[in-house]
């Protein structure tokens, strides 16, 4: 009879405290604190650089209930956000931009807009717990990564937001489609029939706000993804990330193929009028291979670009094996499967054509 008692109080235990598991769920946020969350919370905000794209990706759109103030003064260059026109009608939720990063947020603003549950990239977790402690309303950081490169570390920030957002297979399906994309690059960059890697060097790519040409990177996905030999490589052995140089470092370099990040064209291009013949004392200008690409770091890393510049970057290092990529078509596919929408020309329309010479240089100059 006891017995019989005792599993009659457990399960009742069971059945007292069973809707609260459910309802809630403990996980290790990119900070490494642990924080309890509502499952698949109705009503969230997205702070800092990049948070909102991963929520887009996830298809969770309909849950944010506001978005940063930066998001809709420069909608320019971020497919995400080009796709869902409806993000504008959204309450700001904070300011955003570099300035914001890893600042203590708006806290009356986002009291006003009652989110079960805030997601926040570059934060540290200390500042974290105590936007959390003050609010009453947890916080989950989220994290690309090393800032303004590609890192498989926003893989983990994909499967912890669609653990939350109950977007599990989601985040999955995007973090094998990316995987997919980049064997398929490799793979056709093996395909190459040159003697050796070919050299390039890629400038004007963003970096807490648009650069010009001598802001380049050390680690660009685009290059390793098609075996590109990226010249700036070892120009600072102590960061390996982002660099900025100088033109005296660029003349000695001195890179037969130079490709611009579509963030820094304008401002590349007016250097270029001020002074051409220093830029054309390099080979790239001499031979006309100065190639345009999209913006790569725009609040911090557009994935989906990143992609699309690879196929890109391949087809003009290595015109054979990438002979049958359709730049307009593939950017669509990338975008639809991402994003939900072909925003390409749209991204033409603001940059120029993928892959396409820079359209500044003066030509035929003998």
């Amino acid at each position: 009879m006891n017995r019989i008692l005792i599993c009659i109080c457990t399960l009742c235990a069971l059945l007292m405290v069973s809707p609260l598991m459910a309802d809630t769920l403990t996980v290790t946020d990119m900070s490494g604190r642990s924080v309890t969350v509502p499952r698949d919370p109705e009503r969230i905000i997205c702070l800092g650089p990049g948070t909102l794209r991963l929520i887009v990706y996830l298809r969770a759109l309909d849950n944010v209930v506001g978005v940063e103030s930066l998001e809709k003064q420069h909608p320019r260059g971020r497919p995400y956000w080009l796709a869902n026109p409806g993000l504008h009608d959204l309450p700001v939720c904070g300011p955003g931009g570099p300035a914001s990063i890893n600042q203590k947020p708006d806290m009356e603003v986002i009291v006003r807009l009652d989110p079960e549950l805030i997601f926040v990239t570059y934060m540290d977790g200390s500042l974290a717990e105590e936007v959390q402690s003050v609010l009453d309303i947890p916080v989950v950081v989220l994290s690309y990564g090393a800032f303004a490169t590609f890192d498989p570390t926003v893989f983990d920030s994909l499967d912890l937001a669609g653990r939350i957002l109950d977007r599990k297979q989601r985040a999955a399906s995007v973090t094998q489609y990316i995987l997919d994309a980049q064997s398929d690059l490799l793979a056709r960059a093996k395909q190459s029939t040159a003697p050796k890697k070919p050299e390039a060097y890629v400038g004007g790519i963003g970096y807490r706000g648009v650069q010009g040409l001598e802001s380049t990177e050390q680690k660009y996905a685009p290059f390793d993804w098609v075996l590109v030999d990226n010249i700036a490589r070892d120009m600072d052995a102590r960061q390996r990330t982002h660099v900025f140089t100088n033109k005296e470092t660029l003349l000695k370099l001195n890179p037969g193929t130079i490709f611009i990040d579509g963030g820094g064209l304008a401002l590349a291009a007016r250097a270029y009028k001020k002074n051409p013949g220093i830029y054309n004392a390099l080979a790239a200008f001499a031979r006309d291979r100065v190639y345009m690409l999209h913006p790569f770091n725009w609040y911090t890393t557009n994935i989906g670009t990143v992609l699309c510049d690879a196929y890109a970057v391949g087809k003009i290092m290595h015109p054979e094996p990438f002979a049958d990529v359709d730049l307009s078509e593939k950017a669509d596919e990338i975008y639809t499967f991402l994003i939900g929408a072909p925003v390409h020309e749209h991204m033409v329309k603001d940059y120029g054509p993928l892959g396409s010479k820079a359209p500044f240089i003066r030509r035929n100059r003998r």
